[in-house]
């Protein structure tokens, strides 16, 4: 059958996907060696993504994508597996469970995280909900290329012109709400969120590294739970808790301080050719990165940090000299 193809964002860049829609769900296709086929934004569909697993895999093989392996997901909401004649492997995320803004405050929130939010407050950072505007998008632009830099590695999002970061930023609208920390009127940190049913999802976080002293991003959470909390959401979901073997990361550590905890629920994979089956049989379907020993691992990320501080400090200096 015909397929067509669809745009994703992948180390935020716009590549192109083979896709397919089927049962009103769009499946899109990544990888190269080992092809698999999933349901876009499986995360953000209001009801299960996908609701009926055989329909959905004969009609998949009838398509023309490609695909070695399709994997899905329940719900979030419900961790307890219901598709026990498909390979399943523990999926995470990490979690707010939202029972009330004071219990989130009083429970969940290290005594450092609340001082945090008030030196926030204390300084002058104003924290409040914004309307998707060419005013907004010029701060994100701000914020996007503020560096070349972060968390160790190329920041993707560098560079970007108006026009790029108002159309990545501009999907879901009519489900989302953006959240702005300013001081002196700068915009120094944002966060979009987006609803599914009773669930709320992070898309994006990001604030200034210039600004880190006032802690706009602890700040931004807060009011994010505030804000669910009064739409009566019942989580607020960050993406993963884990990515991989590194349980360890400055990621998962932020999110632990801010009341994110791990949330394990159900994710299949249903191999589609022989290609497929074999490669789920010698448990590569993750790639080779998965296979690697945590301190490996770690280690190899360290020394990819360490790099890339060294390029960076080069650029400022050169950047140093030209201006001097």
């Amino acid at each position: 059958m015909r397929t067509s193809c669809d745009k994703i964002s992948v180390g935020g860049k716009t590549l192109k996907v083979p896709s397919a829609c089927i049962d009103g769900r769009t499946v899109i296709v990544t990888g190269k060696c080992i092809k698999t086929a999933m349901v876009k934004d499986e995360d953000l569909c209001d009801g299960e993504a996908v609701a009926d697993p055989e329909l959905f895999v004969k009609e998949l093989k009838l398509q023309d994508l490609k695909a070695d392996i399709f994997t899905f997901t329940q719900r979030l909401a419900e961790t307890a597996p219901k598709q026990p004649q498909y390979f399943m492997e523990w999926d995470n995320a990490a979690v707010i469970p939202l029972t009330g803004y004071a219990n989130w405050w009083e429970k969940r929130l290290p005594q450092e995280t609340r001082r945090n939010v008030r030196k926030a407050a204390k300084m002058g950072v104003i924290v409040k909900r914004v309307e998707f505007d060419d005013e907004l998008v010029r701060g994100i632009v701000s914020i996007y290329n503020e560096t070349p830099i972060r968390q160790g590695r190329p920041f993707w999002h560098y560079g970007k012109d108006f026009a790029t970061v108002k159309k990545e930023n501009g999907t879901y609208l009519d489900r989302s709400d953006f959240i702005g920390a300013y001081y002196n009127n700068e915009l120094i940190g944002f966060i979009k969120m987006v609803y599914a049913e009773r669930i709320a999802s992070i898309m994006q976080i990001l604030s200034k590294n210039e600004h880190y002293d006032k802690r706009p991003a602890n700040a931004l959470i807060a009011k994010a739970v505030e804000i669910c909390d009064s739409k009566g959401m019942s989580s607020l979901v960050y993406c993963k808790y884990v990515y991989g073997n590194n349980d360890k990361s400055p990621l998962t550590e932020f999110k632990r301080r801010n009341g994110f905890s791990q949330v394990l629920y159900p994710r299949y994979f249903v191999p589609l050719t022989t290609k497929g089956r074999i490669v789920m049989k010698l448990g590569l379907h993750h790639g080779l990165k998965e296979l690697l020993p945590e301190r490996l691992l770690t280690f190899l990320l360290d020394l990819r940090t360490q790099f890339f501080e060294v390029v960076n400090r080069k650029r400022l200096a050169r950047e140093g000299t030209t201006l001097a």
